[in-house]
């Protein structure tokens, strides 16, 4: 992992939504722009809570049927290890890998609390959450493929390793940015840098807006205005580095 942001970093990029965090990476070509988000199957639940930014701890789990050896999650708190070993803020994400993934839920107001007191800001599961007015009241965040009432035989099969949720990989340490649009991957050498290229796009999207509002504005204006906000580019951009290919 390379080097860890500060907890101002980390408040600055909460002050970011996902859409204009994905623009700022997107300035910096080091990705396709078809990568690094999730595009289906998750779900925020709790859409008036800030963004959420952590590294991401991960694990594997099967709820449908029975484990061959335990009977429950509960013979895995060797789990707990494996998270306290990622730095804080934590996100635990949770692939589901039964064929229908979400017969049982991992992730109810007991986890959420447990999670929140090991540095945990909230998780992410292609697979279901429960009892989410208790998990709402302690603030943890979840994004979810579904919802269901019961555990049923939920059970972890693995821990550390990458997983994939929402159609995107996550590895153990990676920077997750989410919030009512999804979660993204933020590349570690880019967050420090994101802030600023984020204002600047908001600031030439404000412009727009305003001219959109503005009676008189030409078709002309309102085009210069949009390849403004297309043409923004990071400080590294502007003096000639050349971009990382996808």
């Amino acid at each position: 992992m390379q080097k860890l942001l500060t907890s101002e970093q980390i408040e600055l990029l909460k002050s970011f939504d996902t859409c204009v965090i994905s623009d700022a990476i997107e300035s910096f070509s080091i990705r396709l722009r078809n990568e690094g988000f999730s595009t289906a199957g998750i779900g925020c639940l709790f859409n008036s809570f800030p963004p959420m930014v952590g590294y991401a701890a991960t694990c594997k789990i099967r709820s449908a049927d029975p484990p061959i050896v335990g009977s429950r999650y509960i013979e895995r708190t060797d789990l707990w290890k494996h998270i306290e070993s990622i730095p804080a803020p934590r996100v635990v994400v949770v692939q589901d890998i039964d064929e229908k993934p979400g017969t049982g839920a991992f992730i109810g107001k007991v986890h959420a609390n447990i999670f929140l007191a090991m540095g945990c800001v909230g998780a992410v599961t292609n697979g279901a959450a429960r009892e989410l007015l208790g998990i709402e009241a302690s603030g943890f965040q979840v994004f979810a493929g579904r919802i269901s009432m019961s555990r049923a035989y939920v059970h972890v099969t693995e821990f550390g390793i990458p997983v994939e949720v929402g159609r995107l990989t996550i590895r153990p340490g990676d920077l997750i940015h989410g919030d009512r649009h999804g979660i993204i991957s933020i590349p570690h050498e880019l967050a420090a840098a994101l802030p600023a290229v984020a204002n600047e796009i908001l600031d030439k999207k404000l412009r727009v807006i305003n001219l959109a509002r503005k009676p008189g504005t030409t078709f002309d204006e309102l085009g210069k205005g949009l390849k403004e906000i297309a043409d923004v580019q990071p400080e590294s951009r502007r003096k000639g580095a050349k971009p990382r290919k996808p």
